[in-house]
């Protein structure tokens, strides 16, 4: 089985890290040295990058690729989702010493 493009989430995840820098597919195609139309073809499913190409441009973007077993893809997105929102109880798995015994801010639903 091919793929005819991308999964939707990583070309999400790879338009929403190029707009937190605040860059257009001209400058993300400037850094990993493709042509802003490659960039453009890629973020909207129409090809599909090399492997090697995928890795310059999630690395660029301070992302990488991470193989994770199926059954364990819940646990991963949760620690993300948990990573984005600044108050979850969850903490990061790369949090410093600092981090971890900062008090945490209690929601209105404790006690």
């Amino acid at each position: 089985m091919r793929l005819q493009g991308l999964p939707t989430d990583i070309r999400r995840q790879i338009i929403e890290a190029r707009g937190q820098r605040r860059w257009g597919q001209r400058e993300l195609g400037a850094a990993v040295g493709l042509p802003q139309p490659h960039i453009s073809a890629i973020e909207s499913g129409e090809i599909v990058p090399r492997f090697d190409t995928l890795l310059d441009i999630v690395r660029v973007l301070d992302l990488d690729l991470l193989l994770v077993p199926r059954s364990l893809v819940p646990a991963v997105q949760s620690l993300i989702r948990a990573q984005k929102e600044p108050d979850s109880p969850e903490k990061s798995l790369y949090a410093t010493d600092e981090e971890e015994s900062a008090p945490r801010k209690k929601n209105r639903d404790e006690f």
